[in-house]
């Protein structure tokens, strides 16, 4: 008889009542072959009497595995193993063999390999993150009083229905509003389509306009996660230069003229990594180019609200005559970002489109938070928002430039950004941007080390260096840590 003092071990603690985890340590002991079909079980009061339980209890069990299709009671012999399932092998141990190379179990296909994992910022350390929103200054609150008092109204509990896969029709005619008031850019609610965040309108507009060997135009330097998604379609990516004026147009004409391109990706304000603004002659050229060569535009406009030392230039898509322009934006990046709100819009057939393609990957959102939202923007509370943060972000982007200038003038060089989150910062090529972000963690700072932003055309040893979710305190406290790495 086999051990079943040491195999069936059972939690009196535990929530799951006793004879359901006899039960699940039976169906264990089946499933990896160490009991075979039509193996006889230990009578119930044996069984009792080795794990210290009722006799009653294993009898419960015995009866589940019955029901479940696992075991058969023969009359006046006891219980067996079902004689009809199939002889499994019993499981091997994994070999200590750390030259040996794991065999998948089944055959898929990892285009992932390469990837750089994602970074967990949500544990309590300081940091100097990519640029990201300070989530202390977000009004939370309001914005959980709003959805508390959606779900609580009796016509609130229809928003726990499916919805629409274009998300809360209230919340799109709420950013059509805003769109309007900000960026001049009219357009409907038919226009609009609600995503999680603005990586997923990147991931859409992606799907439905490139196939496999199509060229799309992006920037020698450019947003990562772009990057790869545009690949994962089996798109080729055609670098393009950036410079202090954005993405160059001239170059991107030139090869214009002898390559059939799809589409263009920019981030027209802040560009990302290099936090630098397109000029308004480059965009109405592109424009113009669009309409001529017939290609989509992708305009990611993640951060448009911050643009501190003067009015941020109108988005593409608000001069765009023609519906070239998938435009994208995100409540994301502006406010909290693990609360998945952003939103694309462009051409209404397109929109349908990429609400159908969205159904295939994620039905649709949280409908009440999208409404908690819509609450938001209309009485007032994301202007008000807006303008506390955009003030409060000046001036921690001026503090944290003086403080680089005062302290990094050697080591680092940057241009202060004239809007966004971060700022693009080159060090010197004798320090090691890995070894400097291992060396910071171990004294509680963390920082990036540079991989993110670099890619087969672009390998500048910098990194973004947010300052909007720093206090001067912080700040000063975070790059007293740094000095003492790098010197």
């Amino acid at each position: 008889m086999l051990p079943y003092k040491s195999l069936i071990q059972v939690d009196r603690d535990a929530a799951i009542t006793l004879y359901i985890q006899v039960c699940n340590s039976f169906i264990s002991l089946i499933t990896n072959g160490t009991l075979q079909p039509s193996d006889l079980l230990p009578s119930s009061r044996i069984l009792a009497e080795l794990i210290g339980i009722n006799r009653n209890t294993v009898k419960l069990a015995y009866e589940e595995l019955i029901s479940q299709g696992w075991a058969e009671s023969i009359e006046r012999k006891g219980v067996f193993v079902l004689s009809s399932l199939p002889v499994l092998s019993k499981t091997k141990l994994p070999e200590a063999d750390k030259n040996k190379i794991p065999q998948e179990a089944f055959v898929w296909t990892n285009n992932f390999k390469t990837s750089v994992p994602s970074k967990n910022l949500q544990k309590n350390i300081l940091t100097i993150d990519d640029g990201f929103p300070d989530v202390r200054l977000a009004p939370i609150d309001q914005l959980m009083r709003e959805y508390r008092s959606i779900s609580r109204k009796f016509y609130g509990k229809n928003f726990l229905k499916y919805g629409s896969s274009k998300g809360s029709e209230h919340l799109r005619e709420s950013i059509c509003n805003y769109l309007s008031n900000t960026r001049g850019l009219v357009v409907s609610p038919e226009n609009i389509l609600i995503t999680k965040g603005s990586q997923m309108g990147i991931y859409l507009a992606a799907q439905l306009l490139l196939q496999p060997a199509d060229h799309i135009a992006v920037g020698i330097s450019n947003y990562s996660c772009a990057d790869e998604t545009f690949r994962q379609t089996g798109a080729n990516l055609l670098r393009i230069p950036v410079d202090d004026n954005g993405m160059d147009i001239d170059h991107l004409e030139e090869c214009l003229q002898h390559k059939t391109i799809k589409a263009v990706y920019i981030i027209p304000h802040h560009h990302c990594p290099t936090t630098v603004t397109m000029s308004m002659e480059r965009r109405l050229k592109l424009l113009k180019l669009a309409k001529e060569y017939r290609f989509a535009i992708i305009e990611d406009d993640y951060d448009f609200d911050f643009h501190y030392d003067n009015k941020p230039y109108v988005p593409l898509a608000s001069i765009d005559h023609n519906q070239n322009v998938i435009y994208i934006g995100s409540v994301t990046k502006t406010f909290a970002p693990a609360l998945r709100i952003g939103f694309m819009a462009g051409p209404p057939a397109f929109v349908q489109a990429a609400a159908s393609l969205r159904e295939l990957i994620d039905r649709q959102g949280d409908t009440v938070l999208e409404e908690a939202f819509a609450l938001m923007f209309d009485n007032g509370e994301m202007d008000r928002y807006f303008r506390k943060s955009l003030k409060i972000y000046k001036q921690r982007r001026n503090v944290f430039c003086e403080l680089l200038k005062a302290e990094f003038s050697e080591e680092i060089s940057f241009k202060m950004p004239e809007g966004g989150l971060a700022v693009w910062s080159t060090f010197d090529q004798k320090i090691d941007l890995v070894k400097m972000s291992e060396a910071a963690l171990k004294k509680g700072l963390f920082i990036d080390d540079g991989i993110f932003y670099k890619n087969e055309s672009f390998s500048t040893n910098g990194l973004r260096m947010g300052f909007a979710s720093l206090e001067e305190n912080e700040m000063a406290e975070a790059l007293k840590i740094l000095k003492t790495i790098i010197r």
